[in-house]
């Protein structure tokens, strides 16, 4: 199976990121990928909340995933939309979309863990005061692998890696927009321990750089990764935009779970 991911710059205008989202994706498409991955918050970026509230639309009204979807289509391939937000009730749904070969929706995925965090005195977050978080894990089978949905700050919570892991999942995607200073510090070692705990191959296609932003910009982390079942990385895309390919032999993730059965080792304890 052969796996595309797009790292992507994206700014505040989505009319001016999708065609550059595209042709990423297009460029993954043409090079043989079955499967092209973007990462989270695909269609825009924002750091001011009363312009997100202007441009975030209804799922069925989204141009991004309107105009990716039917991409896909074109190619008769599979495409994972990291993330968009997508309007709901009283807050936004930070939501992931694995795209079929004729452009339908196979499966959606509400992010459960919201990024409300203070990262230093200069940077902090509250992701929970503009999106409503998910309740429900979510699993999708494809013709070449069962793929699990997670989002970025997910990847902070081993629990659900390993309850996908255990309902089958071969491939668990992780599409994200991480800090620079967290980044640094977390990012690829919590990548490689999901995919050694759970013998999964681990896909996070990353924002990266400094995004054009008003009234102030943002910065994101980059690192785009692939991390194979017994936890090395086969894919780092440092920095810059840009597309990677790699292929995966998914046979390694029935070799990593039988050197190391731990999937099946649970014991129950109680609590201290």
């Amino acid at each position: 199976m052969k796996v595309g991911l797009t790292q992507l710059c994206v700014g505040d205008d989505p009319a001016q990121n999708l065609p550059i989202t595209r042709a990423a994706i297009e460029t993954c498409y043409a090079a043989g990928a079955d499967l092209v991955c973007t990462p989270e918050v695909t269609g825009f970026i924002t750091t001011d909340a009363a312009q997100q509230t202007a441009l975030v639309q209804p799922e069925d009204q989204d141009p991004t995933l309107a105009d990716l979807s039917a991409l896909a289509a074109q190619h008769g391939r599979w495409l994972s939309i990291g993330s968009l937000a997508v309007a709901g009730d009283d807050r936004f749904a930070n939501r992931s979309f694995l795209i079929d070969p004729a452009g339908q929706i196979a499966a959606r995925y509400d992010k459960i863990h919201m990024f409300d965090v203070e990262v230093s005195k200069k940077e902090k977050y509250r992701e929970s005061a503009r999106y409503r978080p998910g309740s429900q894990a979510v699993l999708a089978q494809t013709p070449d692998a069962m793929i699990g949905l997670t989002i970025c700050y997910d990847l902070r919570f081993p629990h659900l890696y390993r309850t996908l892991a255990q309902q089958g999942a071969d491939i668990i995607l992780i599409p994200s927009a991480f800090s620079p200073v967290t980044g640094a510090a977390h990012w690829e070692p919590l990548l490689r321990a999901r995919a050694i705990e759970t013998g999964c191959f681990i896909i996070a296609a990353a924002q990266t750089g400094t995004h054009v932003t008003h009234p102030k910009p943002r910065m994101t982390y980059g690192h785009s990764m692939v991390v194979n079942p017994w936890g090395e990385v086969i894919l780092d895309m440092g920095t810059t935009t840009g597309t990677a390919t790699v292929d995966l032999d998914l046979s390694e993730v029935a070799q990593a779970r039988q050197r190391i059965p731990s999937l099946s080792h649970d014991r129950p304890f109680s609590g201290p």
